[in-house]
């Protein structure tokens, strides 16, 4: 068992090398940007990636509080599936509503992996999950960010 202190190097550690490890690839676009905590640029949408001792998780999340707004929002990426998928080269899960551990509801597009971020022999298979679905994720945020200008 790991104590919360030691919880947190490792995460930092795994976060910093994978950093480092991407600083040398290109963004879609030529603006500044980061991999770890990319921003879409649009009110309550995030590109989030996450990783525990059990699995890791790749995301589109949409917390508007407004769940109209969230379907709408949600509705948009339906409307652009064909493209989303197309750059990363595989399907994910679509969770029109999702809760998290306290309640708050918010949709969002996903996959997993199971993998242990504790474990240094899983870093390799955790940057090889995260890689090319971030890089997926920027190219198609490149070509479609115009059609969610609408919700900034």
């Amino acid at each position: 068992m790991y104590g919360r202190d030691e919880v947190k190097k490792i995460k930092e550690a795994f976060w910093t090398a994978y950093g480092q490890y991407m600083r040398v690839v290109p963004f879609a676009d030529a603006e500044k940007q980061s991999w770890i905590n990319y921003k879409t640029g649009v009110k309550h949408l995030f590109f989030r990636m996450e990783a525990d001792n059990k699995v890791a998780r790749i995301a589109i999340e949409i917390d508007h509080p407004d769940a109209g707004m969230r379907a709408l929002m949600y509705a948009q990426f339906e409307q652009y599936r064909g493209l989303l998928e197309g750059e990363l080269e595989e399907a994910w899960d679509w969770l029109p509503k999702a809760q998290d551990p306290y309640g708050k509801e918010f949709s969002c597009i996903q996959t997993t992996i199971q993998a242990n971020i504790m474990e240094k022999e899983d870093w390799p298979k955790l940057i090889s999950f995260f890689k090319p679905r971030i890089i997926g994720l920027d190219s198609f945020w490149s070509s479609a960010k115009y059609a969610f200008e609408l919700f900034t």
